[in-house]
């Protein structure tokens, strides 16, 4: 009978080698895609299981896909970038984090856990751009698991996709280097980062440092990517007012226009406990966010429950911009990126 490939040797075959690390004595490599800066002796993986060392080289995911679907961009969510617009997602497998309530644990937690992983489907970046082309999207995301460790894939096919006019995009933990955001910058327009709390004990138990998570916030700000913020409010674990404060207030202290999404937790793999999110929860949220000094906040996962907060308001005039209902977007007034009504410029990446 012939031996059964497993997903990992199946993976290991689907490598090159990367571009974010560098090379240590005694064929030891440092990796720094991502915050954990993994130390790699050969033969061995990183915190993510997905980029090795290959006798002194760093190995990284090359040539496939783990998921793939089509959807609007408010669903990855971006609310201030094309409205209406198509996006084509893609993932890879692995993680570098480990949440126990991640809502696409079937691709982030294939290497780590038995009950979960995606059959690849294998492509090459031509296949894919062609595929976006085809289905209408406007842009293309790396998402599902985390980009920033499958970051010299997202890359080559980013750099094809500009090429042909597409707006190119991640959906990320937020758990980045200086080294890999000067390393996208070229060519990722848009970064929505979750937020998932402002306490390192819970950061702990998902595998990430707060800190890193803050550095990056900042430094996407800074290098100019559009940036959009989202925090999944979970009861008990992060929904406190205290909390919920502070993140606002962290994002007002970088720039008052960063959206932030408060969005509602569903009982999903192996977080089974908490209750969902209550539409009373997002609304109460999304006031602190305005309280807080922020212009933008939006409440997502209870479409038609949280009232206004589905909306884009300018700040100036407070007239209704955007109306959406869920992630399908009913009216939109915005004039050249501006309000219609008072002429205040709305940041983000309109069309003319």
């Amino acid at each position: 009978m012939a031996e059964t490939t497993t997903l990992k040797e199946l993976l290991s075959e689907h490598t090159k080698e990367g571009e974010l690390y560098s090379s240590m004595p005694d064929q030891w490599v440092r990796c720094f895609a991502c915050g954990h800066r993994c130390k790699i002796p050969p033969g061995k993986d990183g915190i993510c299981r997905v980029r090795f060392n290959r006798e002194g080289k760093l190995q990284v995911p090359w040539g496939y896909v783990g998921a793939l679907q089509l959807d609007p961009v408010e669903k990855k969510p971006f609310f201030h970038a094309y409205p209406g617009a198509k996006a084509l997602s893609f993932g890879m497998l692995g993680c570098d984090y480990h949440c126990g309530y991640c809502q696409n644990w079937v691709t982030s937690q294939a290497l780590r856990d038995p009950v979960a992983g995606a059959p690849p489907e294998f492509m090459t970046p031509e296949e894919f751009v062609d595929l976006a082309l085809r289905r209408g999207a406007r842009i293309v995301t790396s998402t599902y698991n985390e980009p920033l460790i499958t970051s010299e894939w997202a890359v080559e096919i980013f750099k094809l996709a500009k090429r042909v006019g597409l707006i190119t995009s991640y959906v990320s933990n937020g758990n980045g280097t200086p080294e890999v955001l000067e390393y996208i910058k070229p060519w990722v327009e848009l970064y929505k980062v979750d937020l998932k709390g402002f306490r390192q004990k819970q950061y702990a138990q998902l595998g990430g440092v707060l800190q890193n998570v803050l550095d990056t916030v900042k430094q996407l700000f800074e290098k100019k990517f559009w940036l959009e913020t989202v925090t999944l409010i979970v009861p008990g674990f992060n929904d406190s007012e205290e909390e919920l404060k502070e993140i606002a207030g962290f994002l007002k202290s970088i720039s008052p226009d960063i959206p932030w999404h408060v969005t509602a937790f569903h009982k999903d793999y192996r977080m089974t406990d908490p209750d969902d999110t209550s539409s009373a929860t997002l609304i109460r949220a999304s006031e602190m966010g305005y309280e807080a000094g922020l212009n933008y906040v939006y409440a997502g996962n209870r479409p038609g429950e949280v009232g206004k907060y589905e909306n884009t308001f300018c700040p100036s005039c407070h007239s209704t911009l955007i109306e959406r209902w869920g992630f399908r977007v009913l009216s939109n007034r915005l004039k050249a990126g501006a309000c219609y009504k008072c002429g205040t410029a709305i940041p983000g990446r309109w069309d003319a």
